[in-house]
């Protein structure tokens, strides 16, 4: 089971899930790609994760409005209008009756290639999509203890490399520092970018709070994550000062309060980053109030 960020309850019921792939819903035993599938060869392709709450899918437009943002940056036609994508989660979904608590993965890949080549013109076809749905509940115990970060060595990309802006399948630049961050012993990498500034944990957003004020990097070398929108404009309307700007190490060693964000776990506080203990390893009082802020929303746009 994944630990840190990602920890949740298991659940059964995950092992016989539905799955759409490309018009058909299967179930789990029998969902298969292609070895020859460009995600499977190169991790070309872009993804979404998404909430289901209540009935309805969190923060779908900006979900989608990223995915094919980030289609069109690889060059990639995902054959189908939003609004079509969007009805075809709808079906995996009810499919599989679920109505809360579920975490999804959209999956877009460029598709088949009629032989192991990166360049475009070696596919035939159109994309591959895959929906998969999760029953998935984060644990009371990841919410409360608090997360332990460490810095790591493998530095964000820049534009002029791989778009850390864009959510591609090629996620090897973030699994080098998961992989730091787990022989270190933390539940994540605390990223730099090229500058040396603070950028990103490599599966979360990063957040501190010194002096009451919430800081969090520019977002020119991080996925600028819809958690981190929301939690920046949940910021900016309930009068707590927010600035996307450069820092450094040394900010965050001193700073009052830590934490991050994501579309599974929401607000995650973080006690500990390197030997540094930050809100004397507890939840921090601004951190628990945008948790309650975020909790709020959700329930207020997404009501049962």
């Amino acid at each position: 089971m994944p630990s840190g960020t990602h920890e949740y309850i298991q659940d059964t019921r995950n092992d016989n899930i539905l799955i759409y792939i490309n018009g058909e819903i299967i179930p789990r035993p029998k969902a298969k790609i292609s070895v020859f599938d460009s995600g499977f060869l190169l991790g070309d392709g872009v993804w979404e994760g998404i909430r289901l709450h209540n009935g309805q899918l969190v923060f779908l437009k900006e979900h989608m409005d990223r995915l094919y943002a980030g289609a069109s940056e690889i060059g990639m036609d995902i054959g189908m209008s939003s609004e079509d994508l969007s009805n075809k989660i709808m079906q995996t979904i009810e499919a599989n009756k679920m109505y809360s608590n579920i975490h999804l993965r959209l999956i877009v890949s460029r598709g088949m290639k009629r032989t192991p080549y990166q360049h475009p013109r070696a596919n035939i076809g159109g994309p591959t999509i895959v929906i998969i749905p999760e029953y998935k509940i984060v644990t009371e115990e990841s919410k409360d203890r608090g997360l332990k970060l460490v810095s790591v060595n493998t530095i964000r990309s820049s534009d002029l490399t791989q778009d850390p802006k864009v959510n591609s399948l090629s996620k090897f630049n973030c699994i080098q520092a998961c992989i730091e961050a787990d022989r270190l012993g933390a539940d994540e990498g605390l990223m730099l970018d090229m500058n040396g500034y603070i950028s990103t944990c490599n599966s979360t957003n990063f957040f501190i709070v010194r002096k009451s004020e919430v800081w969090t990097s520019s977002g020119e070398y991080c996925l600028n994550g819809v958690t981190r929108g929301a939690i920046i404009n949940l910021c900016k309307s309930n009068n707590i000062t927010v600035h996307e700007k450069n820092f450094l190490i040394d900010d965050v060693h001193t700073a009052d309060e830590a934490f991050v964000t994501g579309t599974f776990a929401g607000v995650l506080p973080v006690t500990k980053i390197n030997q540094h203990i930050l809100s004397k390893g507890t939840k921090g009082a601004i951190t628990d109030r945008l948790h309650g802020l975020y909790k709020m929303e959700i329930n207020n746009l997404y009501p049962k």
